[in-house]
């Protein structure tokens, strides 16, 4: 199947885990771009290099990509992003906000630098971000988009040391909601993704911890840990015209964690 096919697509945090699988699927499914974000430093650099490589070879070059590396709690990052992809392109066609960290910290004794750093990163950089590709958007020809906030389960519920994070993540997702309604008269969608306990380097050291990852695993009802594809599909199908009817939507993808209380 090729449902992006001839689609620019925009990702952030894009060198490892859930960003990196949005943009070999993206690649997968025919687009024929991608902007990829990164941090910058020498790891994501090799990263992103890594993930270049394997589009190349997976689409016989058939899917371009541009890296954009920058600190996305910048908001002259989103800038550049979106200049070096409508130099690259000429047009951006969905966005994928998803770089974001979770510096795990006791809420009493939590310095407020940490607080600080996560929200920066989590509900600034994504800000930025969405304003500026949603200006792409809508001055492009045909005008309109696809814009996916990277939210997370912890939206809806707390964690004891995730006191400065689940507020980003809420925020996503309420800011979704609002840009859907700002924007569909853009002919732009806006959606949020709510993924579960997914395997990544954001959550690898709590989950060193056996006895907690055993009890995670236990709380789904599918029985496992997601992986950043089971995010990436999801994605692909928000950004598609299949879903061209879906804004101001949240999907929960976690495996069942949520509803099984009992």
């Amino acid at each position: 199947m090729t449902l992006l096919e001839n689609k620019i697509v925009c990702i952030t945090g894009s060198s490892r885990g859930i960003g990196r699988a949005c943009a070999v699927e993206s690649a997968k499914h025919g687009a024929t771009g991608l902007i990829l974000h990164y941090f910058g430093d020498q790891e994501t650099e090799a990263e992103l290099q890594s993930l270049k490589e394997e589009i190349y070879v997976m689409t016989h070059n058939h899917c371009q990509v541009v890296g954009v590396p920058g600190e996305i709690a910048d908001s002259e990052t989103s800038q550049k992003i979106v200049k070096a992809g409508v130099e690259a392109f000429g047009r951006i066609d969905v966005l994928v906000s998803n770089a974001g960290i979770c510096p795990f910290a006791e809420f009493l004794t939590m310095p407020h630098a940490i607080w600080e750093r996560t929200r920066q990163v989590n509900l600034d950089g994504s800000f930025y971000v969405v304003q500026a590709v949603a200006n792409q958007m809508k001055s492009q020809v045909p005008q309109g988009g696809s814009i996916i906030g990277l939210a997370s389960i912890s939206a809806l519920v707390g964690g004891e040391f995730q006191c400065h994070y689940t507020p980003t993540k809420a925020g996503i997702v309420s800011m979704m909601q609002s840009c859907a309604i700002a924007l569909g008269k853009y002919n732009i969608r806006c959606n949020a993704i709510l993924p579960g306990t997914i395997a990544t380097d954001i959550n690898k050291e709590d989950l060193a911890n056996e006895e907690k990852r055993e009890y995670t695993i236990k709380r789904t009802v599918l029985g496992r840990l997601g992986a950043p594809d089971d995010i990436a599909g999801p994605m692909v199908f928000l950004a598609s015209d299949l879903a061209k009817y879906v804004t101001g939507a949240q999907l929960l993808v976690d495996g069942g964690l949520f509803v099984n209380l009992q």
